[in-house]
């Protein structure tokens, strides 16, 4: 195993390195581009016709959008379910150094995101971009009630249990200012419902609902209780993200903001529940309606490049499609389903041919699509398998506007600036950390991948668990090079391995850094 001698030394010299070792070092084109984000919402792997020949859902715009771009093989999100993985995103810093260690935000917890910490938006806004966020938030917000008090007191992660929540919800003034939402984070402007299973049911735009909740959820509806805008449609979030993303886009081709070059963050709601294909995209798939979603998932990103076209923004526009987690394959019954029924009902492998789902440790849960479209930049037609993560967008985009990055800044994040231009076949990560949704942490090296713990799975309850083992191995370890699938737990025959990994990966936890 040749990296094994050498990783005591690697440890100690990565943690000595300066905290601006990846930095710009060539001269940059003078044109920004516009930056493009769109991040679907329980996307799985094997769900794209282009990562999966057997799927059985048809995605022609994200497969011309692979054509046009470079596909990543072996790309990650930071983390296995939704919240951590926008908090990495937005700040290049893995979401498990901060109080939420598992699981996501709940309805009216505290915003996650901290006030002294710079932002991706925040970051390009210094740079003359214009700034926008449109679709799910799922970061936390501040709630304040008649009095201008808030109401959601408790820090988050809050372990509250429903009646208490709900109580919350009773006492907040929708007609106040929402506070410390997108716009307290770089964001110019923002449109969205925050969660689409969560109160309030009601379209927010900048820091403030567009129509007041009300009426209470009924409960036929898919969705936690809560406060409910006269009227609300769980299917029509999606046409309005997607239609709100193109006028802003057709926006930007006015003279006015011809020479402002912008960053857009499309947050899709689909295919998260409530599984709420619309009319014309039911039957689209062969995978019920949970695939009639991924198929409107796909139209929405055709809508997308058809408003770039249109405005003539394509040529200088940096597009990024990709996941917040892997998919937990629930049918769309009812507008959910059991976990993993879109596979035992139709046969459709939303993780392709790794294991586990949504908040795992295997790779399911965090192995996702990602798709780079950059004209000029990078080559159409490509694939590439080196092992990346979402997190890495940060220091990417910091080193193509020369910004050297601070010792408390994208502390987890590595630039593909190379990597995207074909510059060298060395890859931008030597390592990758995982981390699940009940907190489970994994890491990889090389072909070598450990599972800290017994359980893979994040916290669905799922055939293929791994049982705790008394006198037996008290973790995972596979050689993913030979046995992709996760199959074989090779814990007690390489100890040397665990060991190593082991320290590896607590160095980089305790040392709150990895880059």
């Amino acid at each position: 195993m040749p990296f094994r001698d050498a990783a005591p030394l690697f440890i100690l010299l990565i943690l000595a390195l300066p905290a601006c070792a990846q930095t710009a070092t060539q001269a940059e084109p003078t044109a920004a581009p516009n930056i493009v984000l769109i991040l679907a919402d329980d996307l799985g792997f094997g769900d794209p016709t282009c990562y999966n020949a057997n799927s059985k859902i048809p995605t022609p715009h994200i497969d011309a959008l692979a054509g046009q771009g470079m596909r990543f093989t072996d790309a990650h999100s930071p983390s296995s379910v939704c919240t951590p993985t926008r908090y990495a995103i937005l700040t290049g810093r893995y979401c498990w150094r901060t109080e939420l260690k598992s699981s996501v935000l709940w309805p009216w917890d505290r915003p996650l995101l901290e006030d002294d910490r710079t932002t991706l938006p925040e970051l390009l806004r210094e740079r003359g971009y214009a700034t926008t966020c449109i679709g799910k938030w799922h970061l936390g917000w501040t709630w304040l009630d008649e009095a201008g008090e808030l109401v959601n007191t408790r820090p988050s992660p809050s372990r509250l249990n429903n009646n208490q929540r709900n109580a919350i919800g009773q006492r907040i003034d929708f007609t106040q200012p929402i506070q410390d939402g997108p716009l307290a984070h770089g964001f110019d402007t923002y449109f969205g419902d925050d969660v689409p299973n969560f109160p309030p049911y009601t379209f927010i735009e900048d820091d403030h609902v567009v129509a007041l909740p009300t009426q209470e959820k009924p409960d036929n509806m898919f969705g936690h209780a809560g406060p409910m805008s006269p009227g609300w449609t769980l299917s029509e979030v999606m046409p309005a993200i997607t239609e709100r993303t193109v006028d802003y886009i057709a926006s930007r081709s006015e003279p006015e903001h011809q020479d402002e070059p912008f960053f857009l963050f499309m947050t899709l709601t689909a295919p998260h529940t409530p599984i709420v294909p619309g009319g014309q995209y039911t039957g689209l798939s062969e995978a019920g309606r949970y695939g009639d979603f991924v198929a409107q998932v796909d139209a929405s990103v055709g809508a997308v490049m058809q408003a770039l076209e249109e405005a003539g923004l394509g040529d200088n526009t940096l597009v990024i499609f990709t996941s917040d987690n892997g998919s937990p394959a629930r049918s769309g019954a009812n507008d959910s389903g059991p976990v993993g029924s879109v596979i035992t009902q139709y046969g459709h492998r939303v993780s392709g041919p790794w294991r586990g789902l949504k908040s795992d440790a295997w790779e399911g849960g965090h192995r996702v699509p990602m798709i780079v479209r950059w004209p000029g930049e990078v080559a159409p037609g490509t694939v590439n398998s080196q092992p990346v993560c979402l997190v890495d967008w940060y220091a990417t985009v910091a080193q193509r506007h020369g910004i050297e990055l601070a010792a408390d800044q994208a502390e987890d994040s590595f630039t593909l600036l190379a990597t995207l231009r074909g510059e060298n076949d060395i890859p931008p990560r030597d390592h990758l950390i995982h981390h699940s949704g009940n907190g489970t942490f994994a890491i990889r090296q090389g072909g070598w991948k450990l599972i800290v713990g017994n359980l893979g799975s994040g916290g669905f309850s799922r055939p293929g668990r791994v049982a705790p083992n008394p006198g037996g191995p008290q973790g995972q370890l596979y050689h993913l090079a030979d046995d992709p699938g996760e199959t074989t737990n090779v814990w007690m025959d390489h100890p040397e391995i665990v060991d190593e990994l082991t320290a590896r990966l607590e160095s980089y936890r305790t040392a709150g850094r990895s880059r």
